[in-house]
């Protein structure tokens, strides 16, 4: 099956990993990295910079690819169209 989000599109044999994630500020200069959204609801309220909202994919030959949405909300509108894929 062929997975598209965006306008790229992956062979749904080749992802090891698909998976929804928040992008903060370390605190070291301009370092970012991924947060689960768990995490930022029930942890993180207020604590930390939040650069954007991302699907990541981890795919088998090592390759990795990031979508990275403004809002929460963006992110959650391409997930949905991720899912309808899926089905």
């Amino acid at each position: 099956m062929i997975l598209t989000i965006e306008d790229k599109q992956f062979d749904s044999k080749e992802i090891m990993q698909l998976y929804p994630a928040v992008v903060i500020k370390t605190g070291y200069e301009e370092e970012t990295t991924q947060v689960s959204l768990a995490w930022i609801d029930t942890e993180a309220k207020g604590k930390v910079e939040i650069v954007g909202y991302g699907v990541f994919i981890h795919l088998k030959d090592e390759r990795k690819d990031s979508f990275i949405f403004d809002t929460r909300e963006a992110m959650d509108i391409a997930i949905a169209k991720i899912a309808t894929q899926l089905k």
